[in-house]
This record gives structure tokens, sequence and C-alpha cells, in this order.
């Protein structure tokens, strides 16, 4: 069955239908364009709240991301942000697979339609000038006919007249022929334009128009197709994203299984321990004989309680709920108690330590990079690298004195705590730095606080001063560190400095340290021998 069949006489009601499904697919169109404008604007106002409660840099809401509570609330806003960036997906998945594209599909639709429709009228016109012609022809055979008629009559009506003449008979006869042989070819002439006309109605009803109509048929079932293809994706697009949406749903979940509400109260008491004890008794003041026991104490170097620190009176108890002023922020962290000196100190101590080695690291690379100038001048000029080793020496200086400040603070606190001592390098003439790297056993020591929060160093009696090992340059001791690639050399190089090795071209070392911006890297010889070796001397591959 189709259209073109069993609906030949149907061209209104095809052209209807076929109009009102293509009015259907723009009509679905526009409702997936409303609901993406739905989400975009669900996302947006997701996106919105997330970043209204979320805490700005350096807010006091951003230091209390170590209580589990508030951090597991910044990590709900962190998946609620991921859910709205979902929702997004969705609709831009929308708008390019459903909107656009059947927007698109629909104009060609319209397109080839239009083309069908214009084939058939011009079809119809077509058979409408045929039977114009036709009826033409026919009318005119009816009226010569007629007229043949007419003259017959007349011929024999004349012939029979007594009174007329030859000559009158004979022109009647002859009009009378005349006129039905100008009959016999409008008839003929009207013969031909009906079966012209009834070839062409029959080509019309039974080929051109059966065949538009199956075309048309054809166009709504691929439309048809198109729209149902739209509606599952519709669907699809929204399952793609569930279970990345079922993940952002879980880490809330795990959010707020994380919540541990005794490490948050551990925590508190981590961060806002003063050290203080709490007040003792106020002694009796006996005015009656003239005693101002007030007077008669004597405070001690280092601050006892909350009324020491903030300079009151001892004499007057001390309120819980009273405001406190803040006394003025010094660089020794006096203003604050004893418990959170110690740790804002043993804080300063540590980041010192890390710039400190940092200095140490480059001060040993430039050492390093000097002397292979010196022993390859056609790799560069040694003298160039003096303002940096100076200026490096400086710095090293300096954040020895700051280190040295800062952990006599920390003694004077009431302890030492965990305090990396870095290495003492030694210098040549030229101020630069032996061309080696401290390893772990390298020119370090390590301050090792006792129970009572004491500070011992590791391997001398003196706790005062920091005594340094010195170099062991055999690594047998210590445990090999397990290679991060392999390098193959490029050029031969003779490691006569201390801590290089030599190499020849086309050698492969393992890599055991990759190059930390000083240009030398680590590298092993399958015999266990270690040292550094310029990078741009060899081909590096990584491991990934």
């Amino acid at each position: 069955m189709d259209w073109g069949t069993d609906l030949w006489d149907q061209y209104d009601v095809i052209e209807k239908h076929t109009q009102s499904g293509l009015d259907l697919m723009e009509k679905y169109v526009k409702f997936v364009k409303e609901r993406t404008e739905i989400e975009m604007n669900y996302a947006k106002q997701l996106r919105n709240l997330t970043k209204k409660y979320s805490p700005k840099r350096g807010s006091k809401e951003e230091q209390e991301c170590r209580f589990t509570n508030h951090q597991s609330f910044f990590d709900i806003l962190n998946e609620m942000n991921d859910y709205a960036g979902q929702r997004e997906l969705v609709a831009e998945n929308m708008m390019m697979n459903i909107c656009i594209e059947l927007t698109k599909y629909l104009q060609e639709l319209k397109q080839e339609r239009k083309m069908h429709l214009s084939e058939a009228k011009k079809a119809q016109q077509s058979l409408e000038s045929t039977y114009k012609q036709l009826d033409s022809s026919k009318k005119r055979f009816e009226r010569e006919w007629r007229e043949a008629e007419k003259a017959a009559q007349y011929a024999e009506k004349t012939d029979q007249d007594i009174n007329a003449t030859k000559a009158d008979v004979e022109k009647a006869k002859q009009q009378a022929h005349v006129r039905s042989h100008v009959a016999e070819e409008c008839k003929n002439d009207y013969a031909a334009q009906l079966q012209k006309y009834n070839k062409e109605q029959s080509q019309f009803y039974f080929s051109d128009m059966p065949l538009i109509f199956n075309k048309l048929q054809d166009l709504d079932e691929r439309r048809i197709q198109k729209l149902a293809c739209g509606y599952v994706l519709f669907a699809d697009i929204e399952k793609h994203v569930v279970p990345i949406i079922g993940k952002c749903l879980d880490g809330i979940s795990r959010a707020g299984v994380s919540v541990k509400e005794r490490n948050d109260s551990m925590a508190v008491i981590e961060q806002h321990k003063s050290g203080f004890d709490r007040p003792s008794d106020l002694e009796f003041e006996d005015y009656s004989q003239g005693i101002n026991r007030a007077s008669s104490d004597t405070s001690l170097g280092t601050p006892k309680g909350p009324l020491d620190l903030l300079g009151k009176n001892k004499s007057k108890p001390f309120w819980l709920f009273s405001k406190k002023s803040k006394p003025p922020v010094t660089e020794d962290f006096a203003h604050l108690p004893p418990e959170q000196r110690r740790k804002r100190l043993q804080q300063k101590i540590d980041e010192l330590g890390k710039e400190l080695q940092k200095e140490m690291d480059q001060s040993e690379g430039l050492g390093k990079m000097k002397d292979v100038y010196e022993k390859n001048p056609q790799m560069g000029d040694p003298a160039c690298l003096s303002p940096q080793i100076n200026q490096t020496a400086q710095n090293i200086e300096r954040l020895r004195g700051e280190l040295n400040k800062y952990e006599s603070w920390l003694a004077e606190a009431g302890g030492r705590g965990d305090t990396l001592r870095y290495s003492t390098h030694s210098f040549d003439n030229n101020g630069a730095h032996e061309p080696y790297r401290s390893r772990n056993r390298s020119r370090n020591s390590v301050y090792v606080s006792s129970p009572d929060g004491a500070h011992s160093d590791e391997g001398t009696p003196d706790t005062s001063q920091a005594i340094y090992a010195e170099f062991d340059d055999d690594f047998e001791d210590e445990e090999l560190a397990a290679p991060i690639g392999h390098c193959t050399a490029l050029y031969n190089f003779p490691g006569s400095s201390e801590g290089t090795i030599s190499m020849q071209e086309g050698e492969v070392l393992a890599v055991v340290e990759e190059d930390k911006g000083d240009g030398w890297t680590r590298v092993r010889r399958a015999n266990g021998d270690e040292g550094y070796i310029p990078t741009s001397y060899a081909s590096m591959t990584l491991n990934k």
C-alpha cells in the first residue's frame, strides 16, 4: 500500500498532512530549545549559588577548612559546581544534536516538499491545458458540423426549388460540400485532441501523480524517522550524564560520611590551645596590716598566665566572657599564647628551612656549572656566574641568620620542635659552591625533640649549637634509589669534579634524580657508581 495507489485522489489531504508533520517537527525543536534554556538558567543559578557560599581566598572560612564539617560543606559546593557543569553539558548536547540538527533537516524537507508540490501543480496545469484544447476542438467540431448540416439542407432545398436556377443549385451544393469538408477536419482534430488528452490523463493519474505522492510519502516517513531519533536523543543525552551526576551525588554522600566530630573538636583544641594554667586563688589582702599583697608579687620573665600576657592586674579576676583587646603583633609572636607561639615559630622555621634548602641547591648547581665552564671554556664564561654565586651566598647567610633568630625564640618559648638543620656548605676562593648535592646523610643534622619539649641535636651532646657532620661520599651504606629513567651520553664527560661521574659518548646510564633546574642530573652505572652529569650532555628518557 502506498499513497500513489490508495490516495490518488486525496491531493489536499496529502498536502495538509505533510505540512502538519513539518509543523510538529518545528514545534519539537522549539520545545527542546526552551528546555535547553531552562537547563542553562538552572546551571547558571547553581554556579552562582556555589560561588556565593564558597570561601574567598584568605578569608576566615578558608582557614576553617581544617575542620571536617567545614571541608565537607566545601566539598558539597564543589560537587554541586560539577553537577551544574553536567546540566550545561545536557543543554549544549541537546542544542547541537537535536535543535540545530533537526532545524537543518527541517529546512531540507521543506525545500523537497515544495519541489514535489510544484511538480504536481505543473502536471495539473499541463493536463488542464490539454483539456482546454480538447474542449475548444470539440466546440469547433460541433459548430462546424451544424453549419455543414445547414448547408446540406439548404442545398437540398435549393435543388427542389423549381424557381431556383441551375447556377444557384450548383453554388448551394458546392457550399454544402465545403462545409462538410471543414466539419470532417474538425472531427478529425477533435478525435486527435481527445486521444492526446486521454493519454495525458492516464499519464497524470497512473504515473505522474502517484510518483509524486510516493515521494511525499517517503519524505514524510523520513521526517517521522528523524523525529523519532530526536525523541530518543532527548532521553539518551540525559542518560549520558546520569553516571557522572551519580558520582557527584556519591561525592556529596561521602562528604557527609567524612565528617568526624571528634577530629573537629581536637582541631579546635590544636588551633586555640593557649597553654596557660588556670587562674589560681586570689590572695587575701589584709589592709589592716598595711600590706599590699599585690605590690609584693614579682613578675617572671616569661608570662605564666593570661593576665601576664594581657598586662592586667592579677589581683582582679579573669573573666572568660569579657572582651579581650588584641595586643600588637610582634615579630617573635610574643603577642600569642605560649602554645600558639611555639607553633607559629616552628612554622616559620620550617618555611625558612625550605627557602634555605632551595638556595643551597641553587648554589650547588652554580658551583657545578662554574666548574664545568672552567674546564670547558667553550661552554661558557665562568665569570658571568660570579654575580649569581655572590647573591646566592648572601641569601644563604641571611636565611641562616633568620633561622638562628627564630630558633632562639623557639627555645625561649619552652621548646624547640622538630627543626631540620641544613648543611653548611664550603665555598672555594671564588665563592663557588662545591659541586655535589646533599643527600639524607650529607652535612645535615636533625634536632630531635624530647618528650618534655627539650631539643637535642642527634650525634652531638651540645644542644645550643648545631654541629654538622661531614659529607659521606660513600653511597654503599645507603639504600639505592630506584631509577626514574635512563639516558644516553651525547658527548664525553671527564667527571673530574667532586660529586660528578665520567661518561663516554654512547654510554647508557640509569637516571636516579632528574634535573632540578640547575643543569645537572644524577645518574648511576650498572656497577652502582653514582654521580652528576651535565643534563645537556645526554639524551634523557624518563619513565611515565
